[in-house]
């Protein structure tokens, strides 16, 4: 990739403001693309996305812009940090200019309709296209402030992966490789929805034992499901799952810990998602995930669990005490009992 060609970001939210400056500060020129033009001329006149990133200085290296075919032309890499709801739409009119384009989607969530991730409908618009996805603890304020980070790219394209590193990797962010994109892919929608019990299990003032119980009970059944659907455990044990697990389910910087933290103190899931003001994706994901589980037949006590709090009616406590009235199964799923 030559120095002189852009690198567009799509999506203006704070993950992708985040990214299109770190981009910058590595001395690239990006293409921020965002649909709401007063938001690209705050950052045009201010260097500032006063929504979503407040008090963080956007380089002059990025160029915000609105118009959508114009930037898939002038980019051969294009990060996509839309929310879920809105990539299939966004994008599938320029399915024919993504052809032979490298697509990396940093959008952590499933599409309802055929529990579909995001680089499988990046996939299925652009089928020319080549596509990994970023994913890991990467707060979008700390990336943004410079809190030593580190992520994971993700593709069975290893030249996409290399250019990836090569774009993003900086004095305080660090980008591991992998090829298990459906594992890594997996691991960023699936934690979503653990975060949100954590930030209710510590609005009710539940003990640090508790709260660690739930993690790892989370990454337990995340794995199992995953590992059903042909991800690889180990990728688990990476940034990607227990590492975006852990800062997702302990920082009230978490969008998805902020709404749980809502729900704990007695706000309606309706309230607590107008308080943030922005897309929490586990609320979506919760929907999808218990469907997707029971149909596999895959044990998921802690997603039934917190379908039961949000859309049934249930309290946190009635969850967690049928949940230590059931069986105890083995630690670890991947461990036989048996020495093996």
């Amino acid at each position: 990739m030559t120095a002189k060609q852009p690198i567009a970001v799509l999506g203006g939210g704070s993950f992708g403001t985040a990214i299109a400056n770190l981009l910058a500060e590595n001395g690239h020129d990006v293409r921020l693309w965002m649909r709401d033009p007063e938001q690209a001329e705050s950052i045009r006149s201010q260097r500032q996305n006063p929504r979503y990133l407040k008090g963080v200085t956007i380089l002059p290296q990025v160029q915000p812009t609105t118009d959508l075919a114009q930037t898939l032309d002038a980019c051969e890499l294009i990060f996509v940090a839309l929310p879920s709801s809105a990539l299939r739409q966004a994008l599938q009119p320029f399915s024919a200019q993504l052809a032979g384009k490298q697509l990396v989607s940093t959008t952590k969530g499933i599409e309802a309709n055929g529990f579909k991730l995001m680089s499988q409908i990046l996939e299925e618009i652009a089928p020319q296209a080549r596509i990994g996805v970023l994913s890991g603890p990467n707060l979008a304020r700390e990336v943004a402030e410079h809190a030593l980070t580190a992520t994971v790219v993700a593709s069975a394209d290893e030249a996409l992966c290399r250019n990836v590193q090569a774009v993003l990797h900086g004095r305080t962010f660090r980008v591991y490789a992998s090829a298990d994109r459906f594992g890594v892919e997996l691991g960023g929608a699936l934690k979503n929805v653990y975060a949100i019990m954590a930030g209710m299990a510590a609005a009710l003032g539940m003990g640090e034992n508790t709260r660690s119980m739930l993690i790892t009970r989370a990454l337990a059944e995340m794995t199992r499901f995953a590992v059903e659907l042909g991800a690889n455990p180990m990728t688990f044990l990476g940034l990607a799952g227990v590492g975006d697990l852990i800062v997702t389910c302990t920082s009230p910087k978490s969008r998805n810990f902020q709404v749980g933290h809502a729900l704990g103190e007695g706000l309606s899931l309706e309230e607590a998602v107008s308080r943030l003001g922005e897309v929490a994706e586990g609320v979506n994901t919760i929907k999808v995930l218990k469907t997707k589980a029971e149909e596999m037949q895959v044990y998921m006590p802690l997603v039934a669990g917190l379908h039961a709090v949000l859309f049934e009616g249930r309290t946190l406590d009635q969850v967690i005490g049928a949940l230590m009235r059931g069986e105890p199964k083995t630690d670890i799923d991947f461990i036989s009992t048996d020495g093996f």
